[in-house]
């Protein structure tokens, strides 16, 4: 058995929220992530905009769509590389990896010009952006849940355009400061694909399969037909694909 697809997935709650992605694209939204591995004692979460999948086979879809929604979409890998999708990079905790990370922001704060310092700080903030514990919290509807994480082979889009580029907890805990900085990154930060990038369009159960198929039909003909008939090809009930694995 392959320990990684050939395929990126992201799965998701319901079937309002596929379509959506299907209408608009990927949308790049603040999750707020453990960094407790950081050792600061004022930081335990910061939030970041950010679009996960998995790079998992499918014969451990089922374990992962009990946790994330039975909806989603399986993406190629040629479409992740081209629009800067990346992996991300897990941290032991106690690791000299992630003292390494303490190092750098340390060096960071020594520069004198606030121009340069600020341009450490970015870079510093994105590569935070693509890391995470090996094990950790990860906050679902308002409570910590342990997990993980490296069992996930996560790969992630994090667009350098949002504003703001990050929350710290606090603010991320404001509604109206969330809500803004969600706005800003659907009307700037989309993360766009056409139906030749999906491999697979999962939808819950057998009975979930016509209303796809009809909104594949009478939502998205700015496509040509052609591409439609493959679209709806790659449709998968998670109900069947499950006796089958």
């Amino acid at each position: 058995m392959k320990p990684k697809s050939e395929t990126l997935f992201h799965f998701t709650k319901n079937m309002e929220i596929l379509e959506n992605l299907l209408t608009h694209g990927f949308w790049p939204r603040f999750c707020l992530e453990d960094v407790h591995w950081l050792g600061y004692e004022e930081f335990d979460y910061i939030s970041y905009p950010m679009v996960c999948f998995c790079d998992i086979p499918l014969s451990r879809i089922s374990e992962h769509v009990g946790f994330y929604g039975n909806f989603g979409l399986g993406m190629t890998k040629s479409w992740a590389e081209k629009n800067g999708l990346n992996p991300v990079f897990y941290v032991s905790r106690t690791s000299q990896v992630a003292k390494s990370f303490n190092r750098l922001n340390h060096h960071a704060n020594q520069i004198q010009n606030k121009i340069e310092l600020e341009k450490a700080k970015i870079n510093n903030r994105y590569l935070y952006a693509f890391t995470k514990p090996t094990e950790g919290e990860m906050v679902l509807d308002g409570q910590p849940v342990k997990k993980i994480f490296y069992q996930e082979s996560e790969w992630r889009f994090v667009p350098q355009n949002a504003n703001p580029t990050y929350l710290l907890k606090a603010h991320h805990n404001k509604p109206d400061e969330l809500d803004e900085a969600n706005t800003f990154t659907f009307d700037n930060c989309l993360l766009k694909f056409t139906p030749q990038d999906i491999r697979y369009i999962f939808v819950n159960s057998d009975t979930d399969i016509p209303r796809i198929m009809n909104f594949i039909q009478n939502s998205m003909d700015r496509y040509p037909a052609a591409d439609l008939k493959i679209l709806m090809s790659r449709v998968v009930s998670l109900e069947s694909l499950s006796q089958d694995l």
